[in-house]
């Protein structure tokens, strides 16, 4: 595993959001229908990016605009931490006594347990355990 490719990934992997808008995950894969329709339209959107810039520059940024199987590993990692932070947010409204994210937290909370990625589960034993800490706690 490469970190800097992972981290340098990780900065693009929204970058057809630019194009799209920021469809919440609910929306985005609340059926295999519009889950695939979606992954079309960033797809093309990636694309389109990615043909926007000048020809000199394409080689070096194809493979962080058009998926590449080589990249899988990391991409993965990627999506992970992008799940990660969706369920940290939940923690952090929760903690802050907003309950209308406590729906959203399970669901994040199954879905980051269930991934089979080492990192993942060492984030979640290690870190996680003091978002839910306050300030006071932290010392």
């Amino acid at each position: 595993m490469n970190p800097e490719r992972t981290a340098v990934l990780a900065l693009y992997h929204d970058a057809s959001e630019v194009l799209t808008g920021d469809l919440p995950a609910p929306v985005k894969y609340f059926n295999p229908e519009i889950k695939t329709a979606y992954k079309a339209i960033e797809a093309g959107a990636a694309a389109k990016l990615f043909h926007m810039l000048p020809a000199v520059l394409q080689p070096d940024y194809q493979a962080l605009f058009l998926a590449d199987d080589a990249d899988r590993v990391h991409r993965d990692l990627v999506t992970a931490a992008d799940k990660l932070c969706a369920y940290l947010k939940c923690l952090e409204e929760m903690g802050a006594g907003n309950p209308e994210f406590s729906k959203a937290e399970k669901a994040l909370k199954a879905s980051v347990e269930g991934l089979d990625l080492p990192e993942v589960r060492y984030f979640l034993d290690t870190f996680v355990p003091s978002f839910r800490l306050t300030l006071d706690e932290l010392e």
